[in-house]
C-alpha cells in the first residue's frame, strides 16, 4: 500500500490561499507569488525545482479534494460545472471531491474521474486507497481539507513549497490544529521557493 501524502504551497506567514476567492482569482488577491514557482522551471537555476515538479505525481493513483477546489459554488450541484482545468484535468487519476451533496460520477479527458463523496473523510480514503491499489492517494486540497486530514491522524507526508513573501490573510493551513510536531526529511531550495517535506508521525 502507497502513503497518503499531501503538497501545497504556502506562504511566510502560513497561508495557502488569498482572502477574496473567486472565478476570477481561484486562490484569492495577493497569492499569485506561492504559485509564480511552477511557471519558472525552465530558467536557469531552477533546475531542482523542475525534476521536483517531474516527479511530484508519478506515484499518485488516486487524489482527493475538497469542494472548494473543484467548485466556487456551494448548495446544489451547478451539472454544467466540471471543474477549473478544462476538459482535460491534470489528475489522470480517479479524484475523490469531498461535498454534502450527491452528484454523478465525472468522467473526463485524459483518465480522470470525478467521483463525489458525501459520507465524510474516511469513506473517501477508503475508495481512493481501493482506487490507487499500491500506489500513494495525495489530498489535492484546499488547506481546509489537507487539515481534516492531519487532525484525524490519516496523513503520512507533507511537502511544502514555502515562497518568501507575507500574504496577511485568507486561509491558513495548521489553523486550529493546536500541538503538531512534524519530522523533516528533505530541503530542496532554489531562488523562489524552498521545498520542505515532512514525515507526518502516526499518534
Amino acid at each position: 500500500m502507497g502513503i497518503v501524502t499531501a503538497n501545497l504551497a504556502v506562504s511566510l506567514d502560513g497561508f495557502t490561499a488569498g482572502p477574496q476567492q473567486s472565478l476570477e482569482h481561484p486562490f484569492g488577491t495577493g497569492a499569485d507569488a506561492l504559485t509564480a514557482w511552477l511557471f519558472e522551471t525552465g530558467e536557469p537555476g531552477r533546475e531542482q525545482d523542475a525534476k521536483l515538479l517531474s516527479t511530484l505525481h508519478e506515484n499518485t493513483g488516486a487524489h482527493i479534494m475538497g469542494r472548494n477546489m473543484f467548485s466556487p459554488g456551494r448548495g446544489a450541484w451547478d451539472e454544467d460545472w466540471t471543474g477549473w482545468w478544462g476538459p482535460e484535468p491534470p489528475y489522470h487519476t480517479p479524484v475523490f471531491v469531498l461535498t454534502h451533496h450527491e452528484r454523478k460520477p465525472l468522467e473526463m479527458a485524459g483518465g480522470t474521474t470525478f467521483h463525489f463523496v458525501t459520507d465524510g473523510i474516511h469513506s473517501a480514503l477508503e475508495r481512493a486507497r481501493a482506487a490507487a491499489g499500491d500506489r500513494d492517494v495525495e489530498i489535492a486540497g484546499g488547506a481546509a481539507t489537507v487539515r481534516q486530514y492531519l487532525a484525524a491522524g490519516l496523513l503520512d507526508e507533507l511537502l511544502l513549497h514555502l515562497a518568501p513573501v507575507a500574504i496577511g490573510a485568507g486561509e491558513r493551513l495548521f489553523e486550529g490544529l493546536g500541538d503538531l510536531s512534524l519530522e523533516q526529511s528533505e530541503v530542496i531550495a532554489s531562488p523562489t521557493v524552498t521545498h520542505l517535506r515532512y514525515r507526518v508521525p502516526r499518534t
